[in-house]
């Protein structure tokens, strides 16, 4: 287990982490302790709590990043069938011996629509074992009373994503008392700060608005990959299957996986400094503006004739709001040709992506491949320039499985009226 691997080293930097826990855990209700990003945070919580050789049950729409985390804290992922309007987790199509083979549970909430923590909670506990909670995209969200994050033994959050800090992360425990140990074990996986990363992470937005400002996407990206930047191609990374399997027997341990942990976020362990908290504290001090505009967007989206409105999604600031489209790739390319870049796509699942050598396939996977397949994650902040990006491209949505009739083609009356960029 990982708690007692530490070696020297710290976290704290005067008292910027210090407030940075605390704000989250005022909206948590629980220890909080900062971690240079949710990746790094979820291997630590499944170091302890799991075993090496056990077995996770998650989602198979999920990022293909968080996956290589489950293989390097030494553990097998188990991929569970999907509710197809919201890929969480459908706890009544998971067959009774595949529960009784898994150790842990590992939810998803992705783009902020809740897993059903309530559910899983129950059932964990009737196990005996874990839950773990991603809360990367669900920040603000709230199911069965308490926010995303406050049902698990541990819940990991992303600071990259509402809170814009492109760095940080957060690691909530329900048991107070063991902050002390996970401050040590986080401490003994970092690696040390590098005064050139930390100026790199400072100047980075004004690079990146220089780029969009110049409308140099396109050049930019070619001199990105000319310089062995570009950590991937297509949606998901390469997974070099030969190299994977050479790194399962050095688990666990972050090392072996470090080609796979490191892609989009090469600082994912990295110590942070206090430019880069301060950032992190700025951004937290702007979140419940974020959090209202984005509920604000996503409440229009969900008007729109492309959206599967459910009531789960009721009042959620949403980080990306899945529209459903009948030609995915070429509603991707209408939007970019407005500028407007479509990210966190998931496809295909992981099972599908990965193969049987590293994962049990769902026993159902038919919802998670639609999903995958039809899935358009759109920026709520940018809502009404996307609803009217995809009705003048013609863009149709498609019947989910088990629905009935579609709507009409066009978007609801007054619908795009009633919020704003």
């Amino acid at each position: 287990m990982a708690i007692g691997e530490a070696g020297p080293g710290s976290v704290r930097h005067g008292g910027q982490p210090k407030r940075l826990e605390e704000a989250m855990r005022v909206r948590l209700g629980r220890e909080c302790v900062y971690v240079p990003s949710c990746r790094f945070g979820l291997y630590v919580a499944l170091r302890h709590w799991c075993p090496p050789g056990g077995r996770v049950l998650m989602s198979p729409v999920n990022d293909d990043v968080i996956f290589f985390v489950v293989l390097a804290a030494g553990l097998r992922p188990v991929q569970a069938p999907l509710n197809p309007l919201d890929a969480s987790i459908d706890i009544g199509a998971v067959p009774d011996e595949v529960w009784g083979s898994v150790s842990a549970v590992l939810t998803t909430n992705l783009y902020g629509n809740p897993d059903p923590a309530p559910r899983l909670r129950q059932k964990c506990d009737a196990l005996g074992i874990p839950l773990f909670e991603d809360g990367a995209h669900a920040i603000g969200s709230r199911v069965g009373g308490r926010p995303v994050g406050a049902w698990g033994e541990a819940s990991v959050f992303s600071l990259s994503k509402h809170v814009g800090a492109k760095a940080g992360g957060m690691l909530s425990l329900a048991d107070p008392g063991l902050r002390e140990a996970v401050e040590k074990t986080c401490a003994g996986l970092l690696a040390p700060r590098r005064a050139g990363a930390e100026l790199a992470y400072l100047i980075r937005p004004y690079a990146e608005a220089a780029v969009r400002g110049l409308r140099l996407r396109r050049a930019a990206w070619s001199a990105i990959r000319l310089l062995g930047l570009a950590d991937r191609e297509e949606i998901r990374m390469p997974l070099r299957p030969d190299e994977l399997a050479l790194a399962a027997r050095h688990t666990p341990g972050l090392d072996a996986h470090h080609p796979w942990l490191r892609v989009d976020m090469h600082d994912y362990r990295l110590e942070g400094g206090r430019l880069r908290l301060r950032r992190i504290g700025r951004g937290l001090d702007r979140l419940d503006d974020v959090l209202d505009a984005c509920r604000a967007g996503t409440e229009l989206l969900l008007s729109t004739p492309w959206a599967k409105r459910r009531d789960a999604y009721d009042a959620q600031p949403l980080f990306r709001v899945p529209l459903f489209v009948a030609d995915r790739d070429a509603a991707v390319a209408a939007l970019a040709r407005q500028g407007i870049v479509v990210g966190y796509l998931y496809d295909p699942p992981l099972d599908d992506y990965a193969g049987a050598e590293f994962t049990d396939p769902s026993p159902a996977p038919e919802a998670a491949r639609w999903f995958a397949r039809h899935a358009l994650p759109v920026d709520p902040l940018r809502a009404r320039t996307v609803a009217e990006v995809l009705e003048r491209s013609g863009a149709r949505p498609v019947r989910a499985p088990g629905e009935g009739e579609l709507p009409g083609s066009g978007p609801t009356p007054g619908g795009l009226g009633q919020s704003r960029d």
